[in-house]
């Protein structure tokens, strides 16, 4: 069953959202020694992997300048080699790879409408 793609694009952002309230004022060493914000960081990479998805290719064109494989694919390596995961790369998406991806999803949105 195929979802509606401005649904998909908002839980995205929303959660995009999320992650930038929960780390306000923290610092990689904070994530680091909070076992419960980083499960959460986590979790909600894992829906924002999750949710692009449900995002059609030919939408994904609009935007060639996003990693979208390696999005689509960081849940897998979240999911199923959490035990191998480092702070630093979850810090590195989070402050380097989030506000990009949130700057593209937001033209997909444009696209839609």
């Amino acid at each position: 069953m195929t979802r509606d793609v401005g649904p998909v694009l908002q839980d995205m952002l929303d959660t995009i959202a999320l992650v930038d309230t929960a780390l306000s004022g923290k610092s990689r060493e904070d994530l680091g020694r909070d076992a419960i914000l980083r499960l959460a960081i986590q979790r909600a990479i894992e829906i924002i992997s999750e949710a692009s998805r449900h995002i059609p290719d030919e939408l994904l064109q609009h935007t060639p300048d996003i990693p979208w494989r390696a999005i689509r694919g960081i849940g897998n390596i979240l999911r199923h080699e959490y035990h191998r995961i480092a702070d630093d790369m979850i810090w590195t998406v989070v402050v380097r790879d989030l506000p990009a991806l949130r700057v593209a999803v937001e033209t997909l949105v444009s696209k839609i409408e």
